[in-house]
């Protein structure tokens, strides 16, 4: 496994994070060689400005990718409006898109709503070069829903599948990872969220099958420390 640290998205969604939170991140990210922030929409500008200010200097052109969040965190805002937050994403210079299903339809098993919704992001987000990350909230849902997400998102193209936004009653699991992995192609990677507050948890997940790992107790994990009660 390489070092934990290249895993993880360092997040901070917090509905009161202002620019000063993002220069933390950002500066943290640096330094300890995260591969991407996780930042709100409207602060992607922020965080695009000092990455790449961060790169001065190094071996890449831009050390650390800059992600955002799409429907967040309920996922069940119509096709236009999440449309109309991934052209701002993309304008503002976002590398990476983690976008919410719409949970309602899942759970009103209208899975062409589904494939439909994420094939209009997935082709617009493609189309501009963008990775998209799709959001399941697999700590809701059964088994059989997990392993339809699998199929349906598998046959749009996504990039990864992500576990949780965080704010469910359950985050990331050994168990969802595993079982995504299972029933996924290899081209399409595993996100794992929510609730990751130590390194132990987090080197498990890895070997479960997580390619990466969405945290905002980053700096502890890479600590090995464990960061207390709370979460992204």
């Amino acid at each position: 496994m390489s070092t934990i640290a290249s895993y993880i998205d360092h997040t901070l969604l917090r509905p009161t994070a202002t620019h000063v939170d993002i220069n933390k991140i950002c500066n943290e990210a640096l330094v300890y060689g995260f591969a991407a922030v996780c930042v709100p929409p409207p602060l992607v500008r922020v965080a695009r400005k000092l990455v790449i200010a961060g790169a001065e200097g190094s071996a890449v052109a831009v050390p650390v990718k800059v992600a955002t969040v799409i429907g967040f965190p309920f996922g069940y805002s119509v096709v236009g409006a999440k449309l109309a937050e991934v052209e701002a994403a993309i304008g503002d210079g976002a590398d990476e898109l983690d976008i919410v299903i719409n949970l309602v339809a899942l759970k009103e098993g209208d899975w062409d709503l589904l494939e439909e919704e994420m094939r209009v992001l997935t082709e617009r987000a493609h189309g501009a070069g963008k990775i998209v990350k799709v959001i399941i909230e697999s700590g809701v849902l059964t088994d059989e829903e997990v392993i339809q997400c699998c199929e349906v998102y598998s046959r749009v193209g996504v990039d990864f599948l992500k576990t949780s936004t965080g704010y469910a009653e359950k985050g990331a699991s050994l168990e969802a990872v595993r079982l995504m992995r299972k029933h996924l192609p290899s081209g399409v990677k595993i996100k794992a969220s929510g609730g990751i507050r130590d390194y132990a948890f987090a080197a498990a997940l890895v070997e479960a099958g997580a390619d990466r790992l969405g945290c905002s107790a980053s700096v502890a994990i890479v600590g090995g420390e464990h960061a207390g009660p709370g979460g992204y």
